[in-house]
């Protein structure tokens, strides 16, 4: 089926899901039925789906429904030959995603996700990424709070060091200033399912730990990567730092981002990021305790009886979230520092406001899914594995100013 036969431009699947339905109802003010936006709901339960179209009200009658199981392949495969694009909430992902990719890929379909999951992206890379630049699907992960304000944060600053100082930074740092709001049941769902597969397998913890996995095979930086495991003290921010759980899948986005623009960063670009947690006593103090927790859930995630024990009592299921006013009143504030080779520096922040892993994160995906379905025709970006940096740019961060509560600044000393 051509381009020009497709019934729809975006298909937002998994849409009765949490961020699915968020997602679905940004849509729906932001795009109506009227508009050039064709869209669709997607999900394997038709009686959800109606219940969800009803919900948006009078004007959402006509919003076309389509019933597909995250593992049906025939379902799969009809639903991406309709549409231009697809934008998928179902995780985890290394659970339920990839027929999805491979329909999509099959169909030269294009596609973005909310993934956070690194090591299911590498199976992906390896098993679809040639057959994706043949079939002209464009396949971006990581369309959410993970990983588009740490990729695009690095974009806008590397952006703004060449106009000022005529050369990149190859030393950034993320510092995360400031964050109200908690993780969906599906991020911590797929935190883990990652953690249970590498109890299993020495090849993939080996894996997580390479800060480059994600990159093209043959790119050449050997570049020790600074990594922040425990709390410590941060001389160019004056606070002390803790792990930033997010780190795992946002450097190595970054990283392949620069792999993908030949290096334009720098062979020996280093990034890094982290938790602002305060100065003296106190900020040692929180720093510690963050990263205290941090280990103790990773310990507890690897061992089946306490991950058992985590999934039933502690962390939120999926399909689990925040109240709608919750959502709203979340914020983030994410500080950038860049330095030059020759010890010239940058500062910029990245904010954002609505809860990260509910409300701003539905906005970012649907600026993104809007974008890949409308805006990049595929003479102009063929297709492949793309970061959010590489694909979209600076258009995406203009849109994500203007529709999407985010903002983009430099800092001035």
């Amino acid at each position: 089926m051509t381009a020009a036969r497709k019934t729809h431009d975006l298909v937002v699947f998994g849409a009765t899901s949490f961020v699915g339905q968020i997602l679905t109802r940004y849509l729906h003010e932001e795009f109506g039925l009227r508009g050039r936006l064709r869209w669709a709901i997607a999900g394997r339960s038709r009686e959800k789906l109606e219940q969800l179209r009803q919900s948006l009200g009078g004007g959402a009658a006509k919003l076309p429904i389509i019933v597909a199981d995250a593992g049906d392949d025939a379902a799969l495969g009809a639903m991406c030959s309709a549409t231009r694009a697809v934008a998928s909430t179902v995780g985890p992902y290394a659970l339920y995603g990839e027929p999805l990719i491979r329909a999509c890929v099959e169909a030269g379909t294009d596609y973005c996700d909310l993934t956070g999951e690194p090591q299911w992206i590498r199976r992906m890379l390896q098993k679809y990424e040639t057959a994706a630049r043949k079939s002209g699907a464009r396949i971006v992960h990581c369309c959410g709070f993970d990983s588009i304000p740490s990729d695009l944060g690095v974009h806008f600053l590397q952006r703004e060091a060449r106009a000022r100082f005529g050369q990149p930074c190859n030393r950034v740092k993320m510092r995360v200033k400031a964050m109200s709001g908690g993780f969906s049941g599906g991020t911590v769902a797929s935190a883990l399912n990652a953690f249970k597969e590498a109890s299993a397998d020495p090849k993939l913890r080996k894996e997580l730990a390479n800060p480059y996995s994600l990159c093209p095979k043959g790119f050449g930086s050997k570049t020790r990567q600074p990594n922040v495991k425990f709390a410590e003290y941060d001389a160019d921010f004056d606070s002390w730092v803790a792990p930033f759980i997010m780190a795992a899948a946002n450097v190595r986005i970054v990283h392949r981002t620069n792999a993908l623009t030949k290096g334009a960063y720098g062979a020996d670009f280093r990034y890094d990021e982290a938790m602002l947690a305060g100065r003296g006593l106190r900020g040692r103090t929180v720093a510690s305790g963050i990263a205290a927790g941090l280990g103790g859930f990773a310990v507890a995630a690897s061992i089946a009886p306490l991950r058992a024990a985590l999934e039933r009592f502690v962390l939120p299921a999926p399909g689990e979230g925040p109240s709608p006013a919750a959502q709203k009143k979340g914020f983030y504030d994410l500080r950038f520092l860049g330095q030059t080779a020759d010890g010239r520096s940058i500062r910029v922040k990245v904010t954002g406001q609505g809860d990260p892993g509910y409300g701003s994160t539905s906005k970012i995906l649907g600026q993104a899914a809007v974008m890949l379905a409308l805006e990049l025709p595929k003479s102009r970006v063929r297709g492949g594995f793309w970061t959010p940096a590489t694909i979209f740019g600076d258009t995406l961060i203009d849109r994500l100013e203007k529709h999407a509560d985010l903002h983009f600044d430099v800092l001035e000393d």
